[in-house]
């Protein structure tokens, strides 16, 4: 039977070790400290350029990356035993993994590596490093967990055994337990700690029977159900197929090797990554992986969000420039995090204002210090006027490598190859002119067409390295197939922003109209609406219930009266969180402001921006211990009064022939 070749890179235990440094008892070990792993170790002390072809291969052996087969999905390294979990507490089983041995699974749990070493979404979780929280709802790709190579090799197989068993009586396993799992023990195993997870952002989204679902485990029954599944069942997760868990071709392992070669050598600056391509894709999904293995060899990743309507740390309409320290071990609406420069557009699409969308994210990405890596985020808006606007962005941004993904009938995006950026026309900026462009100077790239009238737009023609990818998951590409509408997407993003307001200290769900809010003078703050023109005399009416950007403008606030501070133009300003205004109490002159924003923050906060992106509608109609008609949710209305005839679509719902 031949030898694994994941196993072909590490000599055998027998075998004396040829001396190398040890790894720092860091934040991560095993590949996932703050320098580089291992494999980044043996290849720098190989002299030369081929070092990184061997050094790129080693990603795929070392199991860093699977290896595609010839279906785009990957093959795995045959393992001579298969997983085994056993019961340790009440809510908590210990998993045995061999070697290259996989769990594709849908729930949530928290995962403690209790020996060896496991990956999870592309990142590198050693024994003695901090337990992490999983999520893996239906609403995405399964997560998988998968034991992989660690440094212990120079242990014979008693000691090993001696190490594991040390491990589990630490954590306070069952005798009972132990014995079951040592029998499944071999060499290269990795042993982790499963408990069951409830966090109060999660159990304030499952309070809504729209979203109850989304963790939820399917029962199995019949022979097929085996102790393991039961085991895993009572720590709140479920076995799933494999194929359900991420899906990577051939062109995506490479882009990814070329990627962390770049960001790990820093030869020629810091990387400035650009993933773009049309909608349901899996742009998002990329970006996550490419965090999560970057995050294995350096301290941190600064990532910079332009698109608007599926954010990634951030509440819906906003771009948003974050320092990334975590893995992303679930989707957007499980580690919502307050960025280090954020703006809030109001849209969830920029189509109506384009220029305030440009000069949205040049005031973002100028805060970027070009110290470490920075991954970028676009919109899958690629057609017509959308891919003008890409354009624009790519020139603005300057980004040394591009990730296009697409797949290959998609024929509305031409290859974005440096050539063509640079002879391509923008929305709001000109290429090159082929028959001038031999004549003009470096000063002369600057003087193409701006914004009309603006001279600050500065665009850079540096060149940059194009990686195609072209994903293989069924239905990439098309957005009929996707798994959950992108509106719903963004709902449960907002529910996840509000379910900080929850009190740490209980279990049970507090309404949010239990909770008690600030109050906000009127003349304390500056209030805009931002997406339509409101008249003075009803402003209040459409602030009341309004989802709100909490912001600071430098200037200074100043009013007369008592009245409402209104802006006459939509400011570029700094974001410092978002809350709901639940009430408005106009003998007092306040605004009643619920938000999870630190009082620390809220004392900096003079302006309030009230943009396109609603409040959920479950928020108002699962609110408990309201009788009769619940608030701003009305069942009848008169339609002749002008302007009630708009209502808000409904995109993900099917139209009546279709539901047949």
């Amino acid at each position: 039977m031949p030898r694994p070749p994941a196993l072909r890179r590490f000599p055998p235990a027998r075998r004396a070790p040829a001396p190398r440094k040890r790894l720092g008892r860091g934040r991560r070990q095993g590949g996932s400290g703050s320098g580089p792993g291992p494999v980044a170790r043996q290849w720098r002390e190989r002299p030369g350029r081929d070092a990184w072809r061997e050094y790129a291969a080693s990603f795929v052996r070392s199991g860093l990356l699977q290896a595609p087969g010839p279906g785009g999905g990957g093959e795995a390294a045959p393992a001579a035993r298969s997983l085994a979990a056993v019961e340790a507490t009440d809510g908590a089983v210990v998993l045995l993994l061999p070697h290259a041995q996989k769990l594709t699974f849908t729930g949530k749990c928290r995962l403690t590596c209790l020996y060896g070493a496991v990956r999870v979404f592309g990142f590198t979780i050693a024994q003695e490093q901090p337990a992490y929280d999983l999520f893996s709802p239906q609403t995405h790709c399964a997560l998988t967990i998968e034991a992989v190579i660690y440094e212990t090799l120079e242990k014979s197989k008693k000691e090993m055994r001696i190490s594991a068993r040390a491990m589990l009586r630490a954590h306070h396993v069952p005798r009972a337990a132990r014995i079951k799992l040592m029998k499944n023990f071999a060499p290269l195993c990795s042993v982790v700690l499963l408990d069951g997870l409830d966090t109060s952002v999660t159990r304030f989204i499952l309070n809504h029977p729209e979203f109850s679902h989304i963790f939820r485990v399917k029962r199995q029954r019949g022979p097929c159900f085996t102790p393991e599944d039961a085991a895993l069942a009572s720590t709140g997760i479920g076995k799933r197929d494999p194929e359900s868990g991420l899906i990577f071709s051939e062109s995506s392992v490479s882009a990814i090797e070329e990627l962390i070669q770049a960001c790990c050598e820093e030869d020629d600056g810091c990387p400035v990554i650009l993933v773009c391509g049309p909608k349901s894709i899996g742009k998002s999904t990329f970006n996550r992986y490419l965090i999560n293995l970057l995050l294995n060899h350096l301290p941190c990743v600064e990532y910079l969000e332009c698109d608007l309507g599926q954010t990634e740390f951030t509440p819906p309409g906003c771009v948003s420039l974050i320092n990334v320290s975590e893995p992303c071990l679930g989707p957007p609406f499980t580690h919502q995090r307050m960025p280090r420069k954020m703006v809030y557009y109001g849209e969830a699409s920029c189509d109506q204002d384009t220029e305030r969308y440009i000069d949205t994210v040049k005031y973002v990405f100028n805060s970027y210090k070009k110290e470490v890596p920075l991954v970028i985020n676009t919109m899958g808006w690629v057609k017509g006027v959308g891919l003008l606007l890409l354009i624009d962005i790519i020139r603005l941004l300057a980004p040394s490598h591009i990730v296009q993904i697409s797949v290959e009938d998609f024929k509305d995006m031409p290859r974005f190859t440096p050539e063509y950026i640079n002879l391509a026309a923008g929305l709001h900026t000109k290429g090159k002119l082929q028959g001038k462009c031999k004549s003009m100077d470096v000063s002369g790239m600057e003087d193409w067409k701006q914004y009309e009238g603006e001279s600050d737009f500065q665009t850079l023609t540096t060149g940059h390295k194009l990686l195609c990818v072209q994903p293989k998951f069924p239905g990439a590409g098309n957005a009929g197939e996707a798994r959950v509408h992108s509106s719903i997407l963004r709902d449960v993003a907002m529910l996840g922003y509000l379910g900080q307001l929850q009190p740490l200290e209980t279990r049970s769900v507090l309404p949010l109209h239990s909770l008690v809010p600030y109050q906000v003078p009127f003349n304390a703050v500056a209030l805009r609406v931002i997406h339509t023109d409101v008249a003075p005399i009803h402003i209040m009416y459409s602030v009341n219930a309004s989802w709100v950007g909490l912001c600071r403008i430098l200037d200074e606030v100043r009013c007369q009266t008592d009245g409402p501070v209104l802006l006459t133009q939509t400011p570029v300003c700094d974001c410092l969180g978002f809350g709901i205004i639940r009430g408005v109490d106009m003998e007092r002159k306040l605004y009643h402001i619920l938000t999870p924003v630190p009082p620390e923050n809220l004392r900096l906060v003079n302006c309030l921006l009230l943009g396109n992106i609603t409040i959920p509608d479950c928020v108002f109609t699962n609110q408990q211990g309201t009788e009769g008609e619940i608030p701003y949710v009305t069942s009848e209305y008169n339609y002749d009064i002008s302007g009630a005839g708009k209502l808000k679509m409904k995109k993900h719902l099917k139209r009546r022939e279709h539901s047949r």
